[in-house]
């Protein structure tokens, strides 16, 4: 009788032991899905952001086409990220490369500085860096957290079982891309 009690009783905790984990999996993955979501939300906001830049700049840089076509194909980058962590962050490279070169043109136009529909736009692009960089730390600390439970025993065993697997990071593979942000000035 005792042999069954402790039989039901090391059952029962095993199995209180599966869900746990299969559920902490659970809850790490569906953070990381939210987090990858709060990314593209801000992606896609300054991708609609940028056309009103490019318009605002067009009308006083006639001829910096070059950098309208940069802006523009970045653009289209960032409108389709994708579940791809890698490409989403190759397109974010390219659009801050991008807008590097727009308001470097801007600097040499003092009445486009002075613009007040510029200088807004501005402001809502420094917003939307600040939140893009909120959503992948928030992102990073999510798959952090997941694959460490992925890779972790006893979690690794039941995670490899279940189809959990290992999240990429939203890394900026250029590090000078960082470095070269643009910088937006209200003067």
């Amino acid at each position: 009788m005792v042999w069954i009690i402790v039989v039901v009783v090391v059952v029962v905790v095993l199995l209180a032991i599966i869900v746990g984990i299969y559920n902490s999996l659970v809850h790490l993955n569906v953070r990381v899905d939210e987090a990858w979501s709060d990314i593209t939300v801000q992606l896609k906001y300054r991708a609609d952001l940028i056309p009103n830049v490019v318009e605002t700049v067009k009308a006083y840089a006639k001829h910096e086409k070059e950098a309208f076509e940069n802006v523009t194909k970045a653009r289209a980058g960032l409108l389709n990220p994708g579940a791809n962590v890698q490409a989403a962050a190759q397109a974010e490279n390219a659009m801050t490369k991008a807008l590097s070169g727009l308001f470097a043109i801007a600097e040499n136009y003092p009445d486009l500085k002075a613009n007040q529909n510029f200088a807004e736009l501005q402001r809502q692009l420094q917003e939307v860096e600040d939140k893009i960089q909120a959503a992948r730390r928030f992102y990073n600390g999510g798959v952090k957290d997941l694959n460490t439970k992925v890779k972790t025993f006893p979690s690794n065993i039941f995670a490899n079982i279940l189809g959990f697997k290992e999240r990429d990071f939203f890394e900026v593979e250029d590090r000078a891309a960082i470095e070269e942000a643009p910088e937006v000035k209200f003067e």
